[in-house]
């Protein structure tokens, strides 16, 4: 019996072109003049030190660690640092209304569909809880965070890797068995099977033909066991 949901954002819930056509160019394009003006922000001032620490560059000024995040972000890497000045810049953007998080139309039914259920529901990905919140708070359909009990980043460790799934699995306090995850990416299914949890692959394209994990091509198609 499946308790609880844990779902991927980009590819899953979300078209991966919002990400990168909509939310990624416009953290580029005000990260600079954002850093010059928050930079002694507590919360901002911690990013950067880990981004610098991260670059082995631990003097770098503004300026250089500018140029070191405008290269994590033409690598796309997963780095925390980047994802957490990243939500910082989108969270001006959703509330100045330049965009709303998108949602594939058969999310919020099924969401909804499941909390009824008693399911609970959990977000897992790269992107930072605090950009997690901003996309289900500022949404295409309204605020629906009120739908989940929870979310994970990869402070809890990269979504390709066993051990991250098993201390979700902690967190939430069920059975391995009793978890579902959902994500567009056959690697990180991989890892939470192995995990012991149960997984559904959200194929919005071609489907995967490398693909062990059970197929569907929206919300609509998962079934509970």
């Amino acid at each position: 019996m499946i308790r609880a949901i844990v779902t991927d954002i980009e590819g899953t819930t979300s078209d991966i072109r919002f990400v990168h056509d909509v939310l990624f160019p416009y953290a580029r394009e005000h990260l600079a003049a954002f850093i010059r003006a928050q930079h002694s922000d507590p919360e901002v001032s911690a990013a950067l030190d880990a981004v610098r620490a991260e670059a082995g560059q631990p003097d770098a000024d503004i300026e250089a660690v500018t140029q070191i995040l405008l290269g994590f972000m033409d690598e796309d890497r997963k780095s925390t640092g980047l994802k957490a000045l990243q939500g910082m810049i989108w969270r001006d953007g959703y509330v100045n209304g330049s965009f709303t998080g998108h949602l594939y139309p058969d999310v919020l039914p099924a969401l909804r569909c499941w909390r009824e259920q008693g399911v609970q529901l959990y977000v897992y990905s790269s992107g930072s809880v605090a950009a997690q919140k901003l996309l289900f708070g500022y949404s295409d359909e309204g605020d629906i965070t009120g739908l989940f009990s929870g979310y994970f980043d990869t402070r809890v460790g990269a979504k390709r890797d066993v051990a991250s799934y098993r201390a979700i699995a902690e967190k939430t306090g069920l059975p391995a068995e009793q978890l579902l995850f959902l994500s567009d990416i056959r690697q990180e299914l991989d890892a939470a099977a192995e995990a012991g949890w149960n997984t559904v692959q959200l194929i919005r394209g071609p489907a995967d033909s490398e693909s062990r994990h059970h197929q569907v091509n929206t919300f609509s198609g998962v079934v509970l066991a």
